[in-house]
C-alpha cells in the first residue's frame, strides 16, 4: 500500500458511489449473506465494469467490493480463510485494472480505497447499524487487524473503514491500525442524528480519538441520511483538522423488515446538497447506498462549479 505520508489528498475530490446497487442493476444477485462480495467470484467483470462507469463519471477515488468480506463472516459461511484473504486481493486487483485501462485515456489520478465493513457486517443481522456486540473488545481488534494484514501487501492506496456504529470500534481500529504502520486510512461513521453516531457517542469524540493518529488522512460519515450531513461534518471539524469524506445514502429508506427500499431521492437535489456539505467543510464527496453514476456525475459537475469560482484546479 502507499505509505500514508506520501498519500496527497489537500483540496476537493469525488468519490464514487454505491457498488452493490449498481451490481444489482446489472443483473447479479446479491442478496446472500456476502451481499456484493459474493461477485467477485461469480461476476468479477460487473465489478470492472462498475468501477469504469464511476470513473467516466468523473470519480477521483474508487472503493473495492470488499465491505463484507472479513475471515470471520467466511468462516461462518463454511469457507476457507483463505477465500476471505483472496477475495480482499482480488477487490484491488480488480479495481487496479480499471484504473489502469482509465489511465490511457486520463491523466487524472485515481484513488483506490480497500473498503473494510464494521464487526456488524460479518454478523449479516443489521449490528453495523447500532453497534451493539455481543464481543471483546480484542476481538474488535483481531477482527480489524487480519484484514490490514492482506491489504498492507496489496497495491491499494489507502484501506476505508466505513459505516462504524461506535467510538469503541473506532478505538479498535486505530489500535489494529498501529500494528502496520504503512497504511494510510480513512474512517466514516454511520449517524442517526444531526450530531451523533449509531450507538449514541457524538462524532465529534470519534474526531478528538482520530486527531492524534498519523495514519487517519481523513474522517467522516456515510451511510447516513443526507439532510443531517451539512450538521455532522461541522461538528466532527470542531475536533479533526484533516480532510473530512462525506458519502451518505441517496435520501431513500431502507426497510430492514421487508429488504426494501422506500420513498423517492433526486440526483439534482445530490448535487445541491453537495454543494452544502462542500461549504461545511468536506473534502471528499461521493456516494453510499442507492447512489449511481447519475449521482456522481451531477456532485462532480456542482464541486466543479465551486473550483471555478475560487479559481482553483484541484478539480481537472
Amino acid at each position: 500500500m502507499t505509505p500514508w505520508n506520501r498519500l496527497k489528498s489537500d483540496g476537493l475530490h469525488v468519490l464514487d458511489g454505491a457498488m452493490a446497487t449498481e451490481l444489482e442493476l446489472r443483473g447479479c444477485d446479491i442478496s446472500g449473506p456476502l451481499w456484493s462480495a459474493q461477485v467477485l467470484a461469480d461476476s468479477p467483470d460487473s465489478i470492472e465494469a462498475v468501477h469504469d462507469s464511476y470513473l467516466e463519471a468523473g470519480a477521483d477515488c474508487i472503493l473495492t467490493a470488499s465491505y463484507q468480506v472479513s475471515f470471520e463472516g467466511y468462516r461462518e459461511l463454511g469457507l476457507a480463510p483463505e477465500s476471505a484473504a483472496e477475495a480482499l486481493r482480488k477487490s484491488v486487483r480488480l479495481a487496479e485494472s480499471s484504473r489502469d485501462r482509465y489511465r490511457l485515456r486520463s491523466r487524472r489520478p485515481v484513488w483506490i480505497a480497500a473498503s473494510l465493513g464494521p464487526y456488524g457486517a460479518s454478523l449479516h443481522n443489521g449490528a453495523e447499524y447500532h453497534g451493539n456486540y455481543d464481543c471483546s473488545f480484542e476481538t474488535l481488534v483481531s477482527f480489524h487487524a487480519r484484514r490490514l494484514a492482506v491489504l498492507s501487501e496489496t497495491t491499494a492506496d489507502l484501506a476505508a473503514f466505513e459505516t462504524i456504529p461506535s467510538l469503541e470500534e473506532a478505538r479498535a481500529i486505530v489500535i489494529a491500525l498501529r500494528g502496520f504502520p504503512e497504511i494510510a486510512a480513512w474512517l466514516s461513521f454511520t449517524c442517526h442524528d444531526e450530531l451523533h453516531v449509531a450507538h449514541g457517542e457524538p462524532l465529534a469524540a470519534c474526531g478528538s480519538l482520530l486527531q492524534p493518529e498519523p495514519q487517519v488522512v481523513a474522517a467522516g460519515i456515510n451511510c447516513t441520511a443526507p439532510e443531517l450531513v451539512s450538521s455532522l461534518i461541522r461538528s466532527l471539524r470542531r475536533t479533526f483538522t484533516r480532510p473530512i469524506v462525506a458519502y451518505p445514502n441517496s435520501g431513500e429508506l431502507w426497510d430492514a423488515e421487508h429488504r426494501c427500499w422506500h420513498g423517492q431521492s433526486s440526483i439534482g437535489e445530490y448535487g445541491e446538497l453537495a454543494r452544502k456539505w462542500a461549504d461545511a467543510g468536506a473534502d471528499w464527496i461521493g456516494g453510499c447506498c442507492r447512489t449511481g453514476p447519475k449521482h456522481i456525475k451531477t456532485l462532480r459537475e456542482a464541486l466543479q462549479q465551486i473550483e471555478e469560482v475560487k479559481g482553483s484546479q484541484t478539480l481537472p
